[in-house]
């Protein structure tokens, strides 16, 4: 269903909309059409490697995204899910947790009898389709790894039954659709302004230049013979930044607020607005020993009507909502890489995400799209303002 058949009060209160039941064999089919004759397997990552044999991570505490993987993917498969799509396979491996999202995988793997087995040598040139479902995001290194062995597959990081009922069981036909209105929408933009309304009064301006590149999507449809990874759920269009300045709030995981002061694309320095500031003076060390960690690679809108998840693999893709990232951005056909970080647990993408329920210590009071001469307001207090709905409603 697209966002031009919905209900508009629906489309400005994500929440009520009612979703068809998960169906894994619609999803696989339409993202991956065709899949007959695939080979598929299912990736998930532990911190205790011990617990993949027998899956004894099933019978341990935590793990919940690991469980999800098993029940609804790796059973679904492997009760007639195969058979359905006319695939084979769908065994599970697990590998070592990263501890950072998009950081490399370890090449060592496990199956479920506890063997000790490469990623290179034995999973990657072995399947012509590879779901991972993990704790971190795998994303970037996958996609270097799919161009390079030649498969397809999809990262779906943080699953939970939010996830599952909603940004999973939608039809990814009419996402697909809907992200390519939007994209229509901003591709070839010259800047987007950003304003942050504070609840001290002040507002904080972010600006990012993007010299009219071609605006990109994530859209969920990794079709035909490319070598590609899709992330899901999807639903985003998304820039790769030439340049930013200005300044913009950050939430740390503690509650901490900091503002974030930016030049020539990096964030250069953390000032504390109220919590801790331990935390601040850790973030500008952080910047000081690898000034590539608060570069900035990415500035994504969500187009989704999808209810909050509390993972923001889902709620970045609300419609109203808009991320930046810092860090590694080659997967998004970025300059930055992970050879240019000091350390490797740096080379990260870590996304900051401006939503309600993520940051209510303030408001997007406004974005601005310019291209040209043309100037468009584009989302207003984390809703879309009329130029993007007139995009996505005109074919009604």
């Amino acid at each position: 269903m697209s966002i031009a058949s919905l209900d508009p009060e629906i489309i400005m209160n994500p929440e009520t909309r009612v979703f068809p039941e998960f169906s894994l064999e619609k999803l696989l089919s339409t993202v991956f059409e065709p899949t007959e004759g695939c080979r598929v397997c299912i990736l998930i990552d532990l911190e205790d490697m011990d617990l993949m044999e027998g899956y004894g991570f099933l019978d341990a505490d935590g793990h919940e995204v690991q469980k999800k993987a098993y029940e609804e993917f790796y059973l679904g498969l492997k009760d007639g899910g195969l058979t359905k799509l006319e695939m084979t396979g769908g065994d599970m491996f697990a590998f070592p947790m990263t501890y950072g999202s998009n950081l490399d995988l370890s090449d060592e793997c496990y199956d479920v009898e506890g063997r000790k087995l490469s990623l290179d040598e034995d999973i990657y040139p072995e399947y012509d389709l590879i779901l991972c479902i993990s704790t971190y995001s795998a994303t970037a290194p996958l996609t270097a790894k799919a161009k390079e062995f030649g498969f397809r597959g999809a990262t779906m990081h943080g699953l939970n039954d939010v996830i599952l009922n909603s940004g999973l069981a939608v039809d990814y036909e009419a996402v697909s659709a809907d992200a390519e209105k939007l994209r229509l929408a901003l591709t070839n933009a010259d800047s987007i302004e950003i304003d942050f309304a504070l609840e001290d009064g002040r507002v904080l301006t972010a600006w990012l230049g993007l010299d009219g590149q071609d605006a990109q999507k994530s859209h969920g449809l990794c079709r035909g013979h490319n070598p590609d990874i899709a992330n899901l759920p999807a639903g985003e269009v998304y820039f790769v930044p030439v340049d930013a300045r200005g300044q913009f709030p950050m939430k740390y995981e503690d509650g901490t607020l900091g503002v974030l002061d930016v030049e020539n694309r990096n964030i250069i320095k953390s000032t504390l607005i109220e919590g801790n500031q331990a935390t601040i003076d850790a973030h500008n060390a952080r910047l000081a020993d690898d000034p590539m960690t608060g570069t900035l690679g990415e500035l994504g809108f969500g187009t989704q009507v999808l209810p909050v998840s509390g993972a923001d693999i889902q709620d970045e893709k609300v419609l109203g909502t808009c991320h930046l990232a810092t860090g590694r951005d080659d997967h998004l056909g970025g300059d930055i890489v992970p050879d240019m970080f000091k350390r490797h647990e740096n080379s990260t993408h870590d996304d900051i995400l401006f939503a309600p329920h993520k940051t209510p210590n303030f408001n997007i009071s406004q974005v601005r799209m310019k291209r040209g001469k043309q100037e468009e307001i584009i989302i207003e207090n984390f809703r879309p303002a009329q130029y993007l709905l007139d995009a996505l409603l005109g074919d009604r």
